[in-house]
Parts: C-alpha cells; structure tokens; sequence
C-alpha cells in the first residue's frame, strides 16, 4: 500500500509519509511563530482516514509542549478546500480572535486563508500540510506560514522499490516511513 493504509486487507508492507511526525513538526512550527502562546483552530480531514487520524494525533501530542497555546475549536472540513472556506469561516464567528490555524491539507489550509482574508499571514499565522503547489505558491506570496511537504517522488521509489521485493518472495517491513519536511518562505525555494 502506497501513502494510505488499507482497511480490512492484508498487505505486504505499507510506505507512507509518516503523518504523526509530520503532525509534530507542524505543531513546532506554529507554536514557534506564535511564540509559545495564542488561540488556535484545527481543520481535520475526513474522520476515519489514517492520514487525518495521524496527522491530528501527532499535532495533538506536539502542541502538548506549548501550554500558552489553546486549541479553541477543531472540526473536519474532509481534505477539501470549499469545505475549508465554509468551516473556517463558521468558526471565525465563535471565535474572532484566533491567531493561528492548522490544516490537516494545503487544500483546507487555502480555503481558511481565504476565509481569513487580510487576516491570513499578517494576525493569523496558518500552517498546512502536503506540500502541493498551490501550498507551495501560498507559503512563498505569504499567505500560508508553512506547510509540512510529503516527498511524493521518494514515497513513489520506496513503494515501487517494496513491491518488487515482495513480489520476489523478499522480507520487506511491514511499515516503511518516509520522512516530511517544513516548508517556510525560507526555504520553499528548495521545494518549488
């Protein structure tokens, strides 16, 4: 299985980002540009995926560190963009004063940028997730503080690379994670 585990089927060996230290590296990275204290809202993905599952519980854990951080309001917008701009914008009824959001997607992450409007990278610092161009494009105009970038060519190699050996008979583990990194205006350079 290439990127998301696979329910109620065995498999050789599954090769994945590994979305719970990515969850903690986007923890840090918000924390870091809020300077340890503010009120925060999470956008999870769709409920019973493992990338939403993991992302969230690594966040969870990571933001753990910071106790001048509140997680003020979390709730799914399902890994999509409309639905990010929807639910963000829902929230930002309740709570006005926000200063940071994490997404478990670039794609909620730039629909709560949206949502935020002149707000997104000047008062609200917004950190999401994937690395994908869009996200990419909204780190470097500034809009999007960071995004935590899959290696999508090095998961592709690592998965195909696995199946190979499983198919010659050869012992492959049964998880294979594949690292992530933050992507910040600094280096975003690197990933473009």
């Amino acid at each position: 299985a290439a990127d998301r585990g696979v329910n109620k089927a065995d498999t050789a060996t599954l090769v994945a980002s590994d979305n719970v230290a990515g969850g903690k590296l986007a923890a840090k990275a918000l924390a870091d540009k809020l300077g340890g204290k503010g009120s925060i809202v999470v956008l999870q993905g769709t409920p019973g995926t493992s990338a939403s599952r993991e992302r969230g519980a690594g966040f969870t854990e990571g933001i753990k560190a910071y106790p001048g951080i509140k997680v003020v309001a979390t709730q799914p917008a399902d890994f999509d963009r409309t639905k990010g701009l929807d639910v963000m914008t829902n929230l930002l009824q309740g709570h006005p004063g926000i200063t940071g959001v994490f997404a478990e997607n670039d794609e909620m992450a730039l629909g709560a940028v949206k949502a935020l409007g002149s707000k997104a990278g000047k008062s609200v610092s917004v950190v999401g997730f994937d690395g994908t161009p869009d996200g990419l494009k909204a780190v470097e105009a500034g809009t999007l503080y960071a995004s935590v970038a899959q290696q999508p060519k090095e998961l592709g190699k690592i998965a195909v690379q696995n199946a190979v050996k499983a198919a010659d008979g050869e012992k492959v583990a049964g998880t294979v994670k594949v690292p992530v990194k933050v992507v910040t205006r600094e280096n975003v350079a690197d990933f473009s």
